[in-house]
């Protein structure tokens, strides 16, 4: 077995962002509009008036005050209200390639590697604009690496299983090194009309190399002492969009369920203690004591989540320095930073 290293990450960040007060303006102003236009119907009480959004509801739901997104101005719009993202050929570079070899150029960068160095691409996403070709072989060919390329899905947790997957690799000797990008634009699947979860996603795309620790070639590289993963079925997140919406009557329409939606409440309860538990059962298992965390990075695009799960692996309130809060449309990368003896190897 082989000793497995971080030793590059990127990221890439859009430059267009929305504010709460821009969400809330734009999804009020739709919410008015459909309720005048179902007026008799809510006034019958045939229909339920659509409830109106604020900063502050936003701010106490998530603790979100901004989200990047690669288009704005669909969704700002109260007679569009999704992202409107031009269509590219098929000799184009599709949209999440393109993200994926930005924040892959400063990974590799960062790593001090070239393409030549990298035995395989694992595109790690949500959502992926189609079945196939797979996005990881099209950033494969961009990048000129050899080699193999695949497209994986964990939902929202696919970036830390993705480098779960590619540590596992490393580390049983099948490659040397593995470039993971995790781009997220999850704009194009979130219900900006529904209340309850308009303000929670944004766009983004991270990138890690990982590779033999015997080969780091520069500063700063992490060892990844060991790693573990966790699913469990629920209906409290869920999508069904998906190739076989076309074969069942009605599926035609523009309907909620084809789009992401969840119940909040229950996810909060089910996923604090379940993420607390994995954690703390890890580091039992690796003598390691909370107390000698120094970071955690957390992937819930909910600041009040982040907080309780910090709160109960740490014994105490975390700071912001040591529970990374940077959430809006982020899929975090993935491992907790341990105290310098315990993980930073290379220096």
């Amino acid at each position: 077995m082989h000793r497995v290293a971080i030793t590059g990450t990127g990221i890439f960040t859009p430059e267009e962002v929305i504010t709460n007060a821009e969400l809330v303006a734009s999804y009020n102003e739709y919410a008015l509009r459909q309720n005048a236009l179902h007026a008799a119907a809510i006034d019958a009480g045939e229909r339920e008036p659509m409830p109106m959004s604020s900063e502050e509801f936003i701010l106490k739901a998530s603790g979100i005050e901004r989200r990047h997104v690669m288009s704005k101005f669909g969704i700002v719009d109260p007679g569009i209200m999704h992202p409107v993202l031009p269509e590219r050929t098929e000799d184009e570079l599709s949209i999440m390639a393109e993200i994926s070899v930005k924040a892959a150029d400063e990974a590799l960068k960062k790593a001090g590697l070239a393409a030549g160095d990298v035995d395989a691409v694992i595109c790690a996403a949500s959502n992926h604009e189609r079945a196939y070709p797979a996005i990881a072989i099209e950033v494969q060919q961009a990048l000129g690496i050899k080699g193999f390329a695949f497209d994986m899905n964990v939902a929202c947790s696919s970036a830390t299983f993705g480098i779960q997957l590619a540590a596992d690799m490393v580390r049983t000797g099948s490659v040397r090194a593995v470039l993971m990008v995790n781009p997220e634009i999850t704009s194009g699947h979130q219900e900006w009309r529904d209340r309850d979860c308009h303000f929670i996603f944004g766009d983004v795309c991270t990138a890690v190399v990982i590779q033999r620790a015997e080969d780091v070639k520069t500063e700063g590289a992490y060892e990844v002492l060991s790693t573990r993963c966790i699913t469990e079925f629920s209906n409290n997140i869920r999508n069904n969009n998906g190739f076989l919406r076309r074969t069942r009557e009605g599926h035609m329409a523009d309907r909620r369920d084809m789009q992401f939606h969840q119940e909040g409440r229950k996810v909060f309860k089910q996923v604090v203690p379940m993420v607390a538990d994995l954690m703390l059962g890890h580091l039992a298992d690796e003598n390691i004591e909370p107390s000698k965390l120094s970071r955690l990075w957390l992937h819930q695009a909910n600041k009040g989540m982040n907080d309780m799960i910090g709160q109960k692996v740490l014994g105490r309130e975390p700071s912001r320095e040591r529970a990374a809060q940077r959430i809006a449309g982020l899929r975090q990368h993935l491992v907790s930073r341990f105290d310098h003896r315990f993980f930073k190897i290379f220096r």
